[in-house]
């Protein structure tokens, strides 16, 4: 695909992504018309006295959309970064357990207050899990031997279970109702009741690890083509692949950290990126980002009015769309290797 074709793929990715921000701001249980909620995200930019309808906009639902973008993007970029370094297209933070061991230690601080008095050890404490939890899996060879994709899978339930019965050790010894009933709504993923503070908090690691992973896209792209070919020519395989899957971990555990686990995101984007664009990662990458930015904004505006009255977690819907997709890819598979 010519750079030209690639340019305007990503104008038109950004365009949805805009669409789909005006769209998240402008619905919910109280509608906002469009020109209302463009006037009060201009009075927010300028300084204007807000009445209570704009500061629904600006104050509530302004820092979801943000978030769902945020995140959305980490993850995706997240999952494409995995499933390139692992050659597994089944590799993601959720289905890896690499998000589960950043609630692990994200779970813990939220239950014993720490992340309450000092925030920014939230997502200082989550990359340390992820971290370990993605070093867990590099060490198990995965994506370097043919038929991996199933021990993928095994690993992968393997450490998620061994992060939920940590999880729920401590959950269950919570000092009190309130902490417990947090943690829990926390871990299914959510979005509401997202702050500014949350945004500004998450922005600089994702950014920052969504970067370096941008900045390998060369070593990225020999290292799809097989270790031996990136080696010929002249990448050092194991420092790339320890400093991409750090700076993964760090993307995922600063999304973890302000909206708990929200699965198969990384899964789902990438696939669909890679049928529009090729697997080239100087394309690939931002795409993704972007892209991941749409789904969650769109799934967390179909959580909220889908059933109204009652509102869905976001984790759910990605559920929904997530699970019947790695189902299909699994026995494409076995298709293909049949």
């Amino acid at each position: 695909m010519s750079p030209m074709r690639h340019l305007s793929g990503l104008v038109v990715l950004t365009g949805l992504l805009v669409a789909a921000c005006l769209a998240a701001v402008s619905i919910g249980p109280v509608d906002s018309s469009l020109p209302r909620a463009l006037d009060a995200l201009a009075s927010a930019w300028t300084g204007r006295p807000q009445d209570g309808a704009a500061l629904l906009v600006t104050g509530i639902r302004l820092p979801r959309v943000l978030t769902a973008v945020l995140v959305g993007g980490a993850l995706a970029v997240a999952g494409a970064a995995m499933q390139t370094v692992f050659r597994n297209p089944l590799a993601e933070p959720g289905i890896t357990g690499v998000s589960s061991g950043a609630a692990v230690v994200a779970v813990l601080l939220l239950v014993t207050g720490v992340a309450v008095t000092a925030p920014w050890t939230l997502p200082l404490g989550a990359f340390a899990g992820a971290l370990a939890v993605s070093t867990a899996v590099q060490l198990a060879g995965l994506g370097r031997r043919s038929g991996s994709a199933a021990t993928l899978l095994l690993v992968g339930i393997a450490l998620n279970a061994f992060c939920g019965a940590i999880i729920s050790a401590v959950i269950a010894n919570a000092p009190d109702g309130d902490a417990a009933r947090s943690a829990v709504f926390w871990l299914n993923g959510d979005l509401s009741g997202r702050t500014m503070s949350d945004v500004a908090l998450a922005a600089g690691p994702v950014l920052l690890g969504a970067a370096v992973i941008v900045g390998c896209c060369r070593q990225l792209d020999m290292l799809d083509l097989g270790e031996d070919l990136a080696r010929a020519g002249g990448v050092e395989v194991r420092r790339v692949t320890h400093l991409v899957l750090a700076a993964a971990a760090l993307t995922t555990a600063a999304a973890v950290s302000i909206t708990g686990i929200i699965s198969f995101v990384g899964l789902v984007v990438p696939h669909l990126v890679r049928l529009l664009t090729g697997p080239r990662h100087t394309i690939l990458l931002p795409a993704s980002f972007l892209l991941g930015g749409v789904f969650l904004t769109v799934a967390d505006t179909a959580a909220r009015m889908l059933f109204t009255p009652v509102v869905l977690q976001t984790g759910t819907i990605t559920a929904l769309i997530g699970a019947p997709f790695l189902l299909v890819l699994v026995l494409r598979r076995r298709r293909i290797a049949r």
